[in-house]
């Protein structure tokens, strides 16, 4: 497999808008990775393909290390606004201007990597319905079915020869 990296965002503590989070826990386990207590501690680059990173956001200090790698698959809940429950987007890199100052696209990201390291990694989103955002770590019944989709989806993309 081509050198990979999962990458998921977004708040655990916001109920479903932890869905990158859950699925990189199941993501590991099918994997046979260990998890720690609190998974988010455990998901950043170590090396191994694929490589699983969780954070909030995306950050403009991760397009360093992001750039090493040669495919890239995003996560992130959406809340409606895409047609799909669970959609996967091709992505190329451009400035995709943000209403929030705190918030980078995918998009934007790779055009970020683009710029600092001449190099952008084949990529994709994969966007998952988020139901509810309130303050818990439990994901809504509705998302929380969506988690072994995705999972599904994006380890067909990580064993595609592309």
């Amino acid at each position: 497999m081509k050198p990979t990296l999962v990458i998921g965002y977004g708040n655990p503590d916001r109920q479903d808008d932890g869905v990158a989070l859950q699925i990189l826990v199941r993501l590991a386990d099918n994997l046979r990775r260990p998890v720690l207590n609190q998974p988010e501690e455990c998901f950043f680059p170590s090396g191994l393909n694929p490589d699983l990173w969780f954070d909030l956001q995306l950050l403009p200090e991760m397009a360093q290390t992001v750039a090493g790698y040669e495919r890239v698959c995003f996560i992130d809940a959406h809340t409606g606004q895409v047609p799909e429950e669970v959609q996967i987007t091709p992505l190329a890199g451009y400035y995709q201007p943000s209403v929030l100052t705190h918030h980078m696209t995918p998009a934007t990201f790779l055009s970020l990597c683009q710029a600092l390291n001449n190099k952008t990694p084949e990529a994709i989103l994969v966007s998952v319905r988020g139901y509810q955002f309130g303050f818990s770590r439990v994901l809504s019944p509705q998302t929380d079915r969506l988690v072994d989709q995705a999972v599904k989806v994006i380890e067909t993309w990580m064993q595609a020869i592309s």
